[in-house]
């Protein structure tokens, strides 16, 4: 699996990073894999019902993006504090993809010494806790996984900017989102010696780009144009 790296690390919106994932696809064989953080924005599944699922009136006081994504799946927040994960692979069976997928990141994350397991057909808990969500994104001849890994993530905004429906939620036997889940950092403070990919989300994206990949594409500036083309 190639990392897929861009020309320069400066600040990019969501939409730009959703575009990557279709541009790297379309353009390259193989397996294609990188990681990304912006800045606060809700992200809504392709199905959903904007009113239903967002706090649009915090969102604007706040400046929190709002975005609708080609996936299906539920409502996500994500911040500086929430790694971005893009898979590309060959076209295929959505729980085969989901399966190759989430068994390796669950596997990244108990070689660091956390206690991960795969539930249902796209989360990752720890703790019985879920710091990773997933969504799937079929092409006609590729498959896009996308997903979030939970390090540092403000939960108390997290909370006031998606209101997922009472009934989701008693599913899964809690009365709020913040219940649910849990940022990796929380275990971090609780471990004696904590593995050194997990003393800060920089180091935790690059152990994951070491441990899903064994080479690089290198995109270039005109890449870079070409997907801000198709936003």
């Amino acid at each position: 699996m190639k990392h897929v790296l861009l020309p320069d690390a400066g600040q990019r919106s969501l939409p730009f990073f959703l575009a990557m994932e279709e541009y790297v696809a379309g353009k390259y064989d193989g397996e294609a894999f990188f990681v990304w953080r912006v800045a606060p924005t809700v992200i809504i599944g392709r199905n959903q019902v904007l009113e239903n699922e967002v706090n649009m009136e915090y969102c604007r006081e706040r400046g929190v993006d709002v975005v609708r994504r080609r996936s299906g799946g539920g409502c996500v927040y994500s911040d500086k504090g929430n790694i971005m994960v893009s898979y590309i692979s060959r076209r295929g069976d959505v729980a085969e993809v989901f399966e190759r997928y989430l068994s390796a990141l669950t596997e990244a994350l108990r070689s660091l010494g956390l206690p991960a397991e795969r539930t249902g057909r796209n989360d990752v808990l720890v703790d019985g806790r879920k710091v990773s969500g997933n969504a799937f994104h079929m092409l006609p001849d590729r498959s896009i996984v996308h997903g979030t890994l939970l390090y540092s993530t403000d939960l108390e905004a997290m909370t006031e900017a998606i209101r997922p429906p009472v009934e989701k939620l008693q599913r899964h036997g809690v009365e709020s989102v913040r219940q649910r889940v849990m940022n990796i950092s929380e275990l971090v403070e609780s471990m004696d010696e904590p593995h050194e990919a997990l003393r800060s989300v920089e180091a935790l994206e690059k152990y994951l780009v070491g441990y899903f990949t064994d080479g690089e594409i290198a995109l270039e500036d005109d890449d870079v144009v070409k997907i801000n083309n198709m936003i």
